[in-house]
């Protein structure tokens, strides 16, 4: 892919998530969270799998794309990032997306991160 990543960070998909997605590790919590948000766009499985804990992702896990009746993504918003131990880190966002010809949707999520053996994975959403 070329042009803008997904996530909205403003660099180009091969210098931003491009490179996390190439197997390149993240640098905290946020670009692993914009990355995920990218691969649900891009309809990367087995990446998402890779960057979620064990012990909390879904087993099977399946995306649809729009033409499947899968969400078309339009957009991400990062509030904030907080590191909240040496390994853990939060990041509050705010993802909109469509599902077919139907209104747009919010989904506003506060992700828990791990860091394990160096490298970035999401745990889950709190609350």
């Amino acid at each position: 892919m070329q042009g803008p990543c997904p996530c909205g960070s403003g660099a180009s998909y091969p210098r931003c998530c491009g490179r996390l997605h190439a197997g390149g590790p993240a640098a905290d919590a946020e670009a692993l969270m914009r990355s995920r948000y990218c691969a649900y766009v891009l309809l990367l499985e087995d990446y998402l799998r890779h960057t979620w804990h064990p012990d909390t992702c879904p087993q099977p896990l399946t995306l649809e794309a729009p033409a499947e009746g899968g969400p078309t993504w339009l957009g991400l918003k990062v509030n904030s990032h907080r590191v909240t131990g040496a390994d853990s880190a939060t990041v509050d966002f705010v993802a909109r997306y469509r599902v077919g010809g139907g209104s747009a949707v919010r989904m506003q999520e506060t992700s828990r991160f791990l860091r394990i053996d160096g490298r970035w994975l999401y745990l889950d959403a709190e609350g």
